[in-house]
């Protein structure tokens, strides 16, 4: 049984592939790597660290023509990642992970993980550096782990997050 890292997760995962890479010929505003929250222009491409095109980016309309990718499979992938529990080193359930958040359509900068509350009643929202949270892949089965206590999430920021929009 091996665990995983969440960086390797992103490296194998088609999150971290350039599956909707842009049009090479577009180029990004000046401004776009020191104000990154703004939104490009339609069709802009955002630039790689690499210095090349990809990413999904905001805009109005597609204007870039598609581009298909082969990839190898990936071991985990956001649909099995998202809505499992959280455990602790003591295999406690502490939260679950609701949602990943992706800076510049490419890069899975936080885990959102909902704490607390019973039902849905009360829980609130933590947002969860990717690189604390370990996967533990055993019988087909993944497991989302970080060394932390519930009190520890409790008391963590909290995040503004809208589940339903």
């Amino acid at each position: 049984m091996k665990n995983l890292a969440l960086g390797v997760f992103l490296a194998s995962s088609v999150l971290a592939s350039p599956a909707l890479a842009q049009d090479k010929a577009a180029q990004p505003p000046a401004d776009a790597q020191t104000n990154q929250m703004k939104t490009p222009p339609a069709g802009t491409a955002m630039p790689t660290s690499a210095g090349g095109m990809g990413g999904m980016t905001m805009a109005d309309t597609a204007t870039a023509k598609i581009k298909f990718v082969t990839a190898k499979p990936a071991e985990v992938t956001s649909s099995k990642l998202v809505g499992k529990n959280l455990y602790n080193n003591k295999n406690e359930t502490i939260g679950e992970v609701e949602d990943l958040v992706i800076d510049n359509g490419k890069t899975v900068t936080g885990v959102v993980v909902s704490v607390g509350g019973f039902l849905g009643m009360g829980e609130r929202y933590v947002l969860v550096d990717p690189s604390s949270i370990f996967l533990h892949k055993a019988d087909g089965k993944l497991k989302a782990m970080v060394d932390t206590d519930k009190d520890a999430l409790k008391n963590a920021p909290e995040f503004k997050y809208n589940k339903n929009s």
